[in-house]
């Protein structure tokens, strides 16, 4: 499975061009996307130059490498930045960002976010039918 990540606001807070304060496990989460499940991570970010090289060394202090960075693979030269992949993780999606807990849940139980969010209210309801 192929998954998209932006960086800013997605894996660190908005700060561009300089790298914002990491995100609380959206690192710890991606990398046990790759671990757990054999994700292949692309950072997929309007970064370029300086300051890609320089979100890409913030993650690899991390220890979170990308299969691939702003192209569909390692070997592919030049071409469109259209990323092709399963899953797309990003700020800007409609609803915003879930928690990383939830998208490793999505990903994991390939949910989609309203199945997550149907599920969670349903717990919600039987949970308060016990406390009454």
């Amino acid at each position: 499975m192929k998954i998209a990540v932006d960086f800013d606001g997605t894996i660190v807070e908005h700060a561009y061009p300089s790298i914002g304060k990491e995100i609380p496990f959206a690192i710890d989460t991606l990398k046990r996307l790759q671990q757990d499940l054999h994700c292949r991570l692309v950072l997929w970010t309007v970064r370029e130059g300086k300051s890609l090289e320089e979100a890409v060394a913030f993650c690899r202090e991390r220890g979170l490498e990308f299969y691939a960075v702003n192209k569909n693979n390692p070997e592919e030269i030049g071409g469109s930045r259209k990323i092709s992949a399963d899953f797309y993780i990003d700020d800007r999606n409609l609803g915003g960002l879930p928690d990383w807990g939830i998208i490793y849940q999505m990903v994991k139980e390939n949910l989609s976010f309203e199945e997550v969010y149907l599920n969670n209210e349903m717990k919600k309801k039987r949970f308060c039918w016990f406390k009454k």
